[in-house]
C-alpha cells in the first residue's frame, strides 16, 4: 500500500514586507544605474557639480558609481547582507549634494538618475530617505503579512501612487502654463507695401450695407485650405453686432483683390463707414483677426 509523503508537498515562496521592500529599493538603484549609464556623457560632465574638474577622475567616479549601484542592488534582492553598504553609499551621495548646496551649487546637474537631474533639497532628501530605507531593512521584522495586510499595503501603495500622479499632473499643468504665457500668440501680419494704405479711403466700402462701426473685408481663396479651416472663426466673428463682415473669393471677386493690391488669403482689411483703411493684414488665426480688430479701435496716439 502506497503512503503518500507531506514532505513532498509543493510549498510556494513566501513574500514578506522586507522582500518587498528589498525588490522596489533594488529596482530604484538599478535604475539610478541604468540613468547614468544612458547619459554617458552628460553624466559625467554633471560631476563637475561636486568639484571633478579632471575628464579621467569624472570617468572614474561615473563607473564606480554605475558598478557599486548594479552590484548593491543585486545583492540587496539576492538578501547578502548588503543593505548597510548601500545605505552607505546614498548617505555619502545625500552629504555630497548638500555640500554642493551649500557652495551654491543648487539646480547644477546631479547626475543621481543621468544627465538632467538637479542638485537641490528634493535630490539632497530623497537620498537620505533611501539611505534610511536601506538601513531599515535588516531591523525590520520578516514576517508574512496576512491577506487583509497585504491588501491595506497595496490600498496604501494606490494612494501613494496617486498622490504622486495629482502632483505631476499639477506640475505639468504649470509647465504648459508658463509655456503658453512664454510663447504668446503673435498678431496679424501687416506690412506697408502689402494692401491698401493705411490711413487712405476706398471705394469697397460702398459693397457694405455700414450696418455696423466696423466693416471687416476677408479675402479667401477657394484652394487654400488654411481658408477653410478659418470658416468657423469668421461664422463667428460675423455675430458680432459691431462688425459687418463680407468675404472677397480670389476667383469671384477679382476686381476687389486687384484694387487693394491684396497679396494672399487669408487677408483682412478693416474699414471704417466711409471707407477709411483702419487695419490690415494677412491672418492665420481668430485671435490674429481679432487683434486687427483691436488695432482698428485703438485710440490714435499723438
Amino acid at each position: 500500500m502506497l503512503r503518500t509523503s507531506r514532505s513532498s508537498t509543493y510549498s510556494p515562496a513566501r513574500l514578506t514586507v522586507v522582500g518587498l521592500l528589498r525588490i522596489v529599493l533594488s529596482a530604484v538603484l538599478l535604475t539610478a544605474a541604468a540613468g547614468k549609464l544612458r547619459a554617458g556623457r552628460s553624466g559625467r560632465e554633471a560631476l563637475r557639480s561636486y568639484g571633478l574638474r579632471e575628464a579621467r577622475l569624472r570617468a572614474a567616479a561615473w563607473a564606480a558609481a554605475i558598478v557599486a549601484e548594479a552590484a548593491l542592488a543585486v545583492a540587496v534582492v539576492a538578501e547578502l547582507n548588503a543593505a548597510f553598504a548601500a545605505a552607505a553609499l546614498l548617505a555619502v551621495f545625500a552629504l555630497s549634494q548638500l555640500v554642493a548646496i551649500g557652495l551654491g551649487g543648487a539646480g547644477a546637474p546631479c547626475g543621481c538618475f543621468g544627465g538632467r537631474s538637479r542638485i537641490g533639497w528634493g535630490s539632497a532628501s530623497r537620498a537620505a530617505l533611501l539611505a534610511a530605507a536601506f538601513a531599515a531593512i535588516p531591523l525590520l521584522p520578516d514576517a508574512e503579512p496576512s491577506t487583509e495586510a497585504w491588501l491595506g499595503i497595496g490600498l496604501g501603495v494606490a494612494l501613494v501612487g496617486l498622490a504622486a500622479l495629482g502632483v505631476a499632473g499639477f506640475a505639468l499643468a504649470r509647465e504648459l502654463g508658463e509655456l503658453r504665457l512664454a510663447v504668446a500668440p503673435q498678431a496679424a501680419l501687416s506690412l506697408d507695401h502689402e494692401g491698401p494704405e493705411l490711413g487712405g479711403r476706398v471705394a469697397l466700402i460702398e459693397r457694405f450695407e455700414r450696418r455696423a462701426p466696423l466693416a471687416v473685408a476677408a479675402f479667401t481663396s477657394p484652394g487654400c485650405s488654411l481658408c477653410s479651416a478659418l470658416e468657423p472663426s469668421l461664422r463667428l466673428l460675423a455675430n458680432d453686432s459691431q462688425v459687418e463682415l463680407r468675404l472677397f473669393d480670389e476667383e469671384d471677386d477679382a476686381d476687389a483683390w486687384e484694387a487693394l493690391a491684396v497679396p494672399g488669403s487669408p487677408y483682412a482689411v478693416v474699414l471704417a463707414t466711409d471707407g477709411e483703411v483702419l487695419a490690415k493684414g494677412t491672418f492665420n488665426s481668430l485671435f490674429q483677426l481679432e487683434s486687427l480688430l483691436a488695432h482698428a479701435t485703438a485710440p490714435v496716439r499723438a
